[in-house]
């Protein structure tokens, strides 16, 4: 089932999500239902708080960026739990979007090498480093579970220039093919 994507306003995504045990209620059919929600919105990437689940858990298909990195040709990772338990490398610019803050793209900064201590779908644990973008899109959704958002790191002037359009976002006043769950009024 395709889940509508919780918008930028929402209390959700302003929440650090907690961690959650394999007994989790339709973990299984969630995961499922993300996968789908994230195909048929053309993300690369969905966390459980942007379809209003304020629980440690994001999934990942890369493969859209396979020949930019060819380490993200197969990459397609169910993550729970996760915690980034490093990070190294110059940080570098990279033009990102976001489901939940729909037709806006921003340049950010982020480490190149990550480690990180994670959970797969059959709640098998796994301590793996992920460079390029493949710890790029990691990062990207890491930071939902901390209730954070990639406008969050943009400079002051860009958040300045974007405030309007951040708020028609939040007011419903937006142009997506995806439903949307907006912050209640």
């Amino acid at each position: 089932m395709i889940l509508p994507i919780v918008a930028f306003g929402h209390p959700t995504l302003r929440k650090k999500a907690q961690n959650i045990t394999k007994d989790y209620p339709k973990l299984d059919e969630l995961i499922e239902n993300m996968w789908e929600t994230m195909y048929s919105s053309n993300g690369v990437g969905l966390a459980a708080p942007q379809v209003n689940h304020s629980i440690r858990l994001f999934v990942i298909d890369a493969s859209h960026y396979a020949e930019e990195d060819e380490k993200a040709k197969d990459f397609k990772r169910v993550f729970i739990n996760a915690e980034i338990i490093h990070q190294d490398g110059e940080e570098w610019m990279f033009n990102e979007g976001c489901l939940s803050v729909p037709n806006i793209r921003e340049d950010v900064w982020r480490k190149p090498i990550i480690t990180m201590k994670y959970m797969d779908e059959n709640f098998t644990e796994h301590q793996e480093d992920f460079d390029g973008i493949r710890a790029r899109v990691i990062q990207h959704e890491y930071d939902h579970l901390d209730g954070k958002l990639f406008v969050d790191r943009v400079s002051s002037l860009r958040k300045m220039l974007i405030k309007r359009r951040l708020g028609d976002i939040s007011k419903g006043i937006v142009d997506v093919n995806y439903r949307m769950i907006f912050p209640s009024k």
